[in-house]
């Protein structure tokens, strides 16, 4: 590890970490320690030319959730983003900030299991991380297929969570639909009615969605030190 890296935080830190373009804006959270797994999750954002940061609704509620069953998470801003140099590249500038980011965990957490996860553009941008990188679990929010070259992607071999608003008013849901139906084998799929693109007033529903989800593919409990 480079002396230019800081290194994973014990406790709840916001940090700069260098990333291809400039340095990247890093939030890490930690869950209870008696409920603490041997896992981390590295979040990404919705789109940075719309209003989307680490600290979109549905990207926290994301957080807490993976928090709340026990992961370590790592919320990140894209290029150009809140503290984070650089610029907006489309979506492939995007994918080497996440896979930066989540090589810093596999280095700092070599023996803890590498989750991605997403929501709208950060779920494409998920996506394209863990064609490249051993994910453990990948989970994508209300993911834009029919906006973004989901097709041109391998399936990643890991289990695979998507979850859906039924009135979303932003990303197609038959398309989604279509998505999923082609997809061998199957993610899990989740669609929670009469819910729009932002979840208002269905976050909690949203948490209750991904804790169930996530359960059966939890790591195990971490050891003590």
């Amino acid at each position: 590890m480079s002396e230019a890296e800081p290194s994973f935080p014990a406790e709840r830190s916001e940090l700069l970490l260098p990333g291809p373009a400039g340095l990247l804006e890093v939030a890490v959270d930690h869950p209870e320690p008696e409920i603490a797994r041997a896992g981390v999750a590295v979040l990404c954002h919705p789109h940075p030319l719309h209003g989307g940061t680490m600290h979109n609704k549905v990207v926290t509620m994301l957080e807490r959730s993976l928090r709340e069953c026990g992961l370590s998470t790592v919320r990140f801003n894209f290029r150009g983003v809140g503290r984070s140099e650089g610029v907006f590249d489309q979506g492939r500038g995007e994918t080497q900030d996440a896979i930066a980011v989540a090589e810093w965990v596999r280095r700092a957490r070599p023996h803890d299991a590498l989750w991605l996860g997403g929501f709208s553009f950060g779920a494409y941008v998920s996506a394209r991380a863990a064609q490249t990188l051993p994910v453990a679990c990948l989970i994508s929010i209300a993911p834009p297929v029919e906006s973004w070259d989901f097709d041109s992607l391998a399936r990643p071999e890991c289990p695979w969570i998507i979850v859906q608003g039924s009135e979303d008013d932003v990303v197609s849901v038959e398309a989604v639909r279509r998505f999923v139906e082609s997809l061998e084998p199957p993610p899990y799929y989740v669609e929670i009615p009469d819910t729009g693109h932002f979840f208002h007033r269905r976050l909690m529903d949203l948490r209750g969605v991904l804790k169930h989800a996530v359960r059966p593919h939890l790591p195990p409990l971490r050891q003590p030190a």
